[in-house]
């Protein structure tokens, strides 16, 4: 990690390559962020901008230079396909250790005099008018592909690391920073994703370049982490459209798995569990 002048941020531009499964497993739950480098081909990502360059988009409320849209997952073909991106999937099996369900897919494009993302966490355990119920999964990690380079002029990711484990009041879910003396900045080539613990203080930065910076957003959670109140399930006309890779990542958006009457001594418990091993930052594979 480069330390930048006093009064800027310190960046993280690590061989996030070099990585052991442990490491990574490390680094999103005890860090809330993570790096999956080159993920996509150039021709992967050429061929998703040409999709959503057809995009009608919505402006947020604070820039008409930050824009949007949600439901994506709608448009289909290579877009639809990269919801069940292979080496995605393959983290998400062993950090969850359960059945991976989507919970929402959304596009935003941040375009030059964006003012930046306020640091913020997209995890709300009561809901939220802008998170709705999705926000009250007790676990759930987002994906943000990006289709441009993340440099420090264009918008990159910010995040202010392991804030998802403060108890204090200042980590109050529902707070909002303009910024944060110990963020950190992580820039990325296109083709790559930074994945977000949903709890963690997160952003990005002003985009002061002269070009647009794109990413598609797409959040995952275990099967036994549902919401708290009900949310809208996936039509079954649109998962029979999905390719067949994606149509188990659409399971019961509502599902949860919990035992409100379990006892202090229920039968046949076990004696391992490593998913929660201590040792689990260790692995190498």
């Amino acid at each position: 990690m480069n330390l930048g002048p006093s009064d800027s941020p310190a960046v993280d531009d690590r061989d996030w390559s070099a990585l052991t499964v442990g490491e990574q497993i490390r680094q999103i739950e005890v860090e809330g962020y993570l790096v999956l480098p080159d993920l996509l081909e150039a021709a992967e990502v050429t061929q998703l901008k040409q999709i959503t360059a057809t995009f009608e988009t919505t402006a947020v409320d604070y820039s008409v230079h930050q824009r949007g849209k949600n439901h994506i997952e709608k448009a289909g073909g290579a877009l639809a396909e990269l919801i069940a991106q292979p080496r995605v999937l393959e983290f998400l099996s062993q950090l969850f250790g359960d059945e991976v369900i989507m919970m929402s897919y959304a596009y935003a494009i941040s375009e030059p005099g964006h003012p930046g993302i306020s640091l913020h966490t997209d995890g709300q355990p009561y809901g939220s008018e802008i998170f709705g119920y999705e926000g009250s999964c007790p676990t759930t990690v987002r994906v943000l592909h990006y289709l441009d380079d993340l440099t420090p002029q264009v918008s990159p990711f910010r995040v202010v690391p392991r804030s998802h484990l403060s108890m204090h009041a200042d980590a109050n879910p529902y707070k909002r920073y303009e910024s944060h003396p110990e963020e950190v900045m992580v820039t990325a080539q296109a083709g790559s994703a930074v994945l977000l613990n949903h709890k963690v203080f997160h952003g990005n930065y002003p985009n002061v370049g002269d070009r647009p910076r794109e990413m598609l957003a797409i959040s995952y959670r275990p099967a036994w982490a549902g919401p708290i109140e009900e949310v809208t399930t996936w039509d079954p006309q649109q998962i029979a459209k999905m390719p067949d890779t994606v149509r188990p990542l659409l399971g019961d958006r509502n599902q949860r798995i919990w035992n409100f009457g379990g006892g202090n001594k229920p039968a046949n418990m076990q004696r391992q569990a490593p998913g929660m091993n201590p040792s689990r930052w260790e692995r190498h594979c």
